[in-house]
């Protein structure tokens, strides 16, 4: 008992009333139903239902999503992080339906998005007021909620928790580069990157920046010479630490990363970034920034958009009076304030049609594909200064009680915010129940989730897997039985043999000139093997053809019995990266452990 009330007497009062203060944007999240209707309702649920089907096949770091493209299978957790979905995959395992892990990831991200932003201003400022009103900002800006309820963006409204980690990371890796920095900064970048890739190549450029704009701040002037002094050793020294920070969370997130860019080229971009996903139709109006409109449909060319691109009325007004908190550099954090002023003002640029030409040198468009996605980091600078107008405080010191006038400006951050959090749920998917017929009726009904690789000509829109789903019959196999007659091939299904990894079956061939085709797209890793009966040992691998405009996987096969296996497998790529990230951890834990002992041994050496 005595610990618990140590705690609680521990507790910052600012940070207890913040996750309190949550509860209104996990209020959507607590009524029965889901919102089925925002742009990603179906996909977060159907991502880990396909995510969940491999880890029940033993397939524990999954890439492939067996019923995407109606059966014919996607490498989708090959390229796009799966952070989001093994912490949903926990949930799920503990008992929760899809629906309810999904859920409680969301609202997991609504309050450590909160929490970490938090410990960030926390630390910059030192005043718990601040840290509450960038904290609360946070959380209930309005494309954070765009995020949740109205896109229902899984992977990127996690990898919002790990934004102000990093840039707080990186602060510390230029102001106390030791070893427990430079892990915890690898640790929240690496989190980042394994959580959306898209966040993370939209983040770095901002973090470099970061980073390059301390090291300037902190430089020693070479006899008052400025450009002398950006050559010091001192200057280049200090610019270690955030690159071996940065490298090591790469490695850590190389499990992912590395198959995610070399393997890249192996599916086709066209239907992400043509068309609708032009990002030349989707720069932001100036007057979308500020307008109070919000919507539940989508983003349009042109100005009639129906969905909000705000920055919302209160952290407008409170990153304004930010300036005072500049002017009298209070708490000695003007060069921070200045910064995220300034990355306001260049992101809302670049949302802008008039940075086009820069659009197009740069070819940031590949993972971006909407400028408007930017608001990402303005929810984290505007959030950062909205905490500069309680700066200077007299109760900034959490243990003197809560201030009046800080509390007051947090209630406005909720009033302003409730209008938003009005979500549209219904109580099930009008394709129903989540299950492998919803699944495949939502891909013929929305053209979702229905991605093709690089060998695949012609997009389809059915399959004959699909047919034996919606007739609400198992699929035993994915052979185009069509290929061969029974006389020439006779198959034998094994029960299990299906798996989200690939299928063994037992056949007879009456001839040495058949073939066994897959309603499988080819992608790198699909191998072929006889095997020996009731196992999976290995007798002989058997060729892959690539056939027709599909793209699908056929295999010649051998006279008599035998048992056939086409299996995905690791590539290169994939057994480096994860080599990479194996080695990353050991020296992540090499560096705490060394850490650990050096500060033992300092306390011993100071002991009486």
């Amino acid at each position: 008992m005595s610990k618990i009330k140590s705690f609680f007497s521990r507790l910052d009062p600012y940070l207890a009333l913040l996750v309190a203060s949550c509860i209104f944007a996990l209020g959507p999240l607590l009524h029965p139903g889901y919102f089925w209707g925002a742009h990603d309702g179906r996909h977060s649920v159907y991502f880990l239902f396909e995510f969940d089907r491999a880890i029940q096949d033993g397939v524990f770091y999954p890439r492939w999503a067996p019923d995407f493209t109606f059966g014919f299978g996607y490498p989708f957790f090959n390229i796009y992080a799966p952070g989001a979905y093994f912490i949903g995959e926990a949930f799920h395992l503990l008992g929760f339906d899809f629906v309810s892990s999904v859920k409680i990831v969301f609202g997991l991200a609504i309050v450590f998005s909160g929490v970490t932003m938090f410990a960030f201003v926390k630390h910059l400022t030192r005043s718990s007021p601040a840290a509450f009103i960038s904290g609360l900002a946070y959380v209930y800006m309005p494309y954070h909620i765009v995020d949740i309820y109205v896109r229902a963006n899984l992977a990127e409204s996690v990898a919002l928790v790990f934004l102000p980690l990093a840039f707080w990371g990186f602060y510390e890796s230029v102001h106390q580069p030791n070893r427990t920095n430079l892990v915890a900064t690898a640790l929240a970048y690496g989190a980042t990157l394994f959580t959306h890739n898209g966040v993370a190549l939209l983040i770095t450029p901002a973090l470099g920046i970061w980073v390059l704009y301390w090291m300037i701040a902190a430089r020693r002037p070479a006899h008052n010479n400025f450009f002398r002094s950006l050559f010091s050793r001192q200057f280049i020294r200090s610019g270690f630490a955030p690159l071996a920070s940065l490298t090591l969370g790469i490695g850590l997130a190389s499990i992912f990363a590395i198959p995610g860019v070399l393997e890249f080229r192996y599916v086709s971009t066209e239907q992400w970034l043509g068309n609708y996903y032009d990002y030349s139709n989707h720069f932001v109006y100036l007057y979308q920034l500020f307008s109070p409109f919000w919507g539940y449909g989508i983003s349009k060319a042109g100005p009639n958009d129906d969905m909000s691109f705000q920055f919302g009325v209160m952290p407008v007004l409170l990153a304004l009076f930010s300036v005072v908190a500049i002017a009298r550099n209070a708490n000695g954090i003007r060069r921070a304030l200045i910064f995220f002023a300034a990355l306001t003002i260049v992101i809302a640029l670049l949302m802008l049609s008039i940075s086009l030409p820069i659009w197009e040198a740069l070819r940031i468009t590949t993972f971006a594909q909407f400028p408007w996605r930017l608001l990402i980091l303005t929810t984290l600078s505007l959030a950062v200064l909205a905490g500069a107008i309680v700066l200077g405080e007299e109760n900034a010191d959490a243990t003197r009680g809560l201030s009046l006038p800080t509390i007051m400006i947090g209630a406005l951050i909720l009033i302003g915010s409730f209008p938003f959090l009005n979500v549209p749920l219904q109580l099930q998917a009008k394709e129903g129940p989540v299950s492998l017929i919803g699944l495949t009726l939502f891909q013929q009904s929305a053209n979702e989730m229905t991605g093709i690789t690089a060998w695949v000509e012609r997009q389809p829109d059915w399959s004959p897997v699909a047919d034996v789903i919606v007739a609400n019959k198992r699929v035993k196999s994915k052979i185009d039985y069509t290929e061969f007659t029974p006389e020439q091939v006779w198959i034998g299904v094994i029960p299990g043999g299906l798996r989200a990894d690939g299928e063994r079956v037992a056949f007879t061939s009456t001839g040495d000139e058949y073939w066994i085709t897959y309603n499988i797209f080819y992608h790198p890793g699909w191998r072929a093997y006889l095997v020996k009966p009731f196992s999976v040992e290995i007798i002989q691998e058997l060729p892959i053809q690539i056939v027709g405009e599909y793209g699908r996987m056929r295999v010649k096969i051998p006279r008599g019995n035998h048992w056939l296996m086409l299996k995905l497998e690791d590539t290169p790529p994939r057994i480096v990266g994860a080599w990479i990230s194996a080695a990353s951890v050991l020296i992540a834990l090499g560096l705490m452990l060394w850490e650990i002992r050096a500060q033992r041994k300092h306390r011993a050496l100071a002991a009486p």
